[in-house]
């Protein structure tokens, strides 16, 4: 890639967004070369597991990113004819979205059966000889989408129509030309993606170790000032806990703190909003220490609502929303903060140290999810009378001192690792957006790369399946086995 340079010569596109094109290129708006109508469907409810083959607009923003290869919905034979027919080469376009940004998110269906689509999806069906996957990627990179977000009308909700979507200006090469742009592309494609996955692996099996140095350390599985077991150990008598170390205490968390609520001030009150109190909601615990929030309320609203300031030490849990499906996230303190009525507070009782009661409690995630129920259309709560029930193993307030300080350092160092593959990944997503972009509008020319690829394309399913099979399907996930040493931190076990 290297090795990439324009072309010999460039002609004005016309087209902003565009800029020079090569002289030999035409540039077409997409009404030129093509007819639109409106998709038409049922709603989610028709779905079923296994039937035709559906695209809806929402799966434009969620799974398909260029092409459609393969459907995530099905619609029955009986709810068919609700649907829009598609073709292999029709691009749809979201005919709605949240965001100027990604108004009119589309991608070209590649997919060769019977198809339909859903409603709020326009349909773009091309008249000349083109190949389609030039197409898919042509309408969609970042200069298209840039020239999309102009179109888009609206405040809350935003929309574009056919109309618009008329005047998106293209680049298109010779069609041979549109081929070997689409050869290089798919292989620098798959080049780029593998690479992020193997990144994205190694991301899951550093949060995995966080996660078990956490659990060894605050569970008493190991001693944090020698790395191994202690001494003796004893029955926890408790059903979610496995034996601690003999000289810790098992308590109920009714016993470790008092529990707090939360709530949301009148919304319809401007004096209760914009103050210098942060209230936290569910949105904002993606941090291990809170200090602040998205949104603030004043005194005003603790002086004439039930709100209450949460001061340090003090941890933070929410205890009903969708998130509850996949974890309780939990975090401490290190400001006074309010708190909204999806979440709970645990203010610690002396000799418990917040910082270590968050940990122990995010360490008993297993045990919290039996606690869980559902609250209706998808949404979970941990009940209170529930939550206070967890039983949890404490140490003496200097070895929780300690366990916290053995935690955090190993497991910094491990964050910084995490924190560098993740500005990697979205480094090789800037670099694939940029060369897409700059290939489908010929600011690089790939002929001769293209020409001179050494796979077949053909074949890269199957060099994708053996590049999955050499780092393994297997659960490798570090052991979390009752007092073991943790994996690959030895030499950072003393604090």
């Amino acid at each position: 890639m290297d090795a990439l340079k324009p072309y010999p010569s460039y002609q004005e596109s016309g087209i902003s967004w565009l800029g020079k094109v090569p002289a030999h290129w035409e540039v077409r708006r997409l009404g030129q070369f093509g007819s639109f109508s409106k998709g038409n469907g049922g709603n989610r409810d028709d779905e079923v597991s296994t039937g035709v083959p559906c695209v809806r607009y929402g799966d434009l923003y969620t799974t398909h990113e260029f092409f459609i290869r393969q459907s995530r919905s099905f619609v029955s034979r009986e709810k068919v004819q609700d649907y829009t027919p598609i073709r292999y080469g029709d691009v749809l376009f979201a005919a709605s979205g949240e965001t100027l940004d990604e108004i009119g998110k589309s991608a070209v269906n590649l997919i060769q059966s019977e198809t339909r689509c859903g409603g709020d999806v326009i349909l773009f069906r091309t008249k000349r000889e083109i190949d389609v996957r030039f197409l898919g990627y042509a309408a969609d990179c970042r200069p298209a989408a840039v020239q999309k977000a102009t179109m888009g009308r609206g405040i809350t909700v935003i929309h574009i129509y056919a109309d618009q979507l008329k005047r998106l200006g293209l680049a298109l090469p010779p069609l041979a030309e549109q081929s070997a742009i689409v050869r290089f592309l798919d292989y620098a494609d798959w080049g780029i993606r593998r690479s992020i996955r193997a990144k994205e692996k190694l991301i899951t099996l550093l949060e995995e170790q966080k996660r078990v140095v956490n659990y060894q350390a605050v569970a008493g599985q190991i001693d944090v000032r020698t790395g191994q077991p202690y001494p003796d150990y004893k029955p926890s008598g408790v059903e979610c806990l496995e034996e601690v170390p003999v000289h810790w205490n098992v308590k109920r968390l009714c016993r470790c703190g008092m529990t707090v609520g939360g709530m949301t001030p009148s919304m319809g009150e401007p004096r209760f909003w914009d103050g210098d109190i942060p209230w936290v909601t569910p949105k904002d615990m993606k941090r291990e220490a809170i200090h602040d929030s998205g949104i603030q309320v004043t005194r005003a609203a603790l002086c004439e609502t039930s709100i209450r300031l949460i001061g340090p030490p003090a941890v933070l849990m929410v205890v009903r929303g969708m998130i509850l499906a996949r974890k309780v996230p939990i975090a401490w303190i290190t400001n006074c903060v309010t708190i909204n009525q999806d979440m709970k507070a645990v203010v610690p009782v002396v000799g418990i140290k917040a910082e270590f009661l968050a940990r122990a409690l995010d360490s008993a995630q297993d045990a919290l999810a039996t606690l869980i129920d559902e609250a209706g259309h998808g949404t979970r709560r941990l009940p209170t009378e529930r939550l206070r029930t967890l039983a949890v193993a404490i140490p003496s307030e200097d070895e929780q001192s300690l366990i916290v300080r053995f935690v955090d350092q190993t497991t910094t160092k491990i964050g910084k690792r995490i924190a560098d593959a993740r500005r990697e990944i979205d480094l090789l997503r800037e670099y694939r957006t940029r060369l897409i972009a700059d290939v489908v509008t010929g600011k690089l020319d790939v002929r001769e790369a293209a020409a001179t690829l050494p796979v077949d394309l053909s074949d890269l399913d199957a060099v994708e399946v053996d590049f999955a099979e050499a780092e393994g399907t297997d659960d490798s996930r570090p052991d979390r086995g009752r007092r073991t040493a943790v994996p690959a931190t030895q030499e950072e076990m003393t604090p």
